[in-house]
């Protein structure tokens, strides 16, 4: 993986870049991921909020109070309707990137299986990695 890194959306209207190096590389099983993207899961690729960047275009938002209780906000292209990144209030300091939505998404590998309570008896699930029922504790979490 290459830092800085970028993508963007279907339809090039919206771009953006990364100029650190990922937190986290996770599948999201969440019930809001699976509809939000229209899939079983979510790849996604967390970054610390502070390097990323919209650098094209800007981002339509749709905000909902999540089964945590805390305040997803997801944002995507108004022109093609792709997902992109996301944020929550549990975690304004990170930024919850799309992994299809790069450049290049080779290097996407997850290194855990979240919220799989709500996982789709259709998924398979990798067994090479952990799998959480919920989130995965976070290191330093208070």
């Amino acid at each position: 993986m290459a830092t800085p890194f970028s993508g963007g959306c279907l339809c090039g209207a919206v771009r953006y870049e990364c100029s650190a190096a990922p937190l986290s590389m996770v599948n999201c099983h969440c019930r809001d991921c699976q509809r939000a993207g229209g899939s079983g899961a979510s790849p996604t690729v967390v970054v610390p909020a502070a390097a990323f960047t919209v650098v094209r275009g800007a981002a339509t938002f749709h905000s909902l109070v999540a089964d945590s209780g805390h305040t997803a906000r997801r944002a995507f292209c108004a022109a093609c309707g792709s997902p992109l990144f996301a944020s929550t209030s549990a975690r304004a300091d990170v930024v919850a990137i799309r992994a299809g939505s790069l450049d290049d998404p080779s290097w996407f590998h997850p290194q855990a299986e979240v919220w799989v309570a709500s996982a789709q008896p259709w998924v398979r699930l990798n067994p090479d990695i952990p799998h959480f029922a919920r989130a995965r504790a976070r290191p330093n979490a208070d």
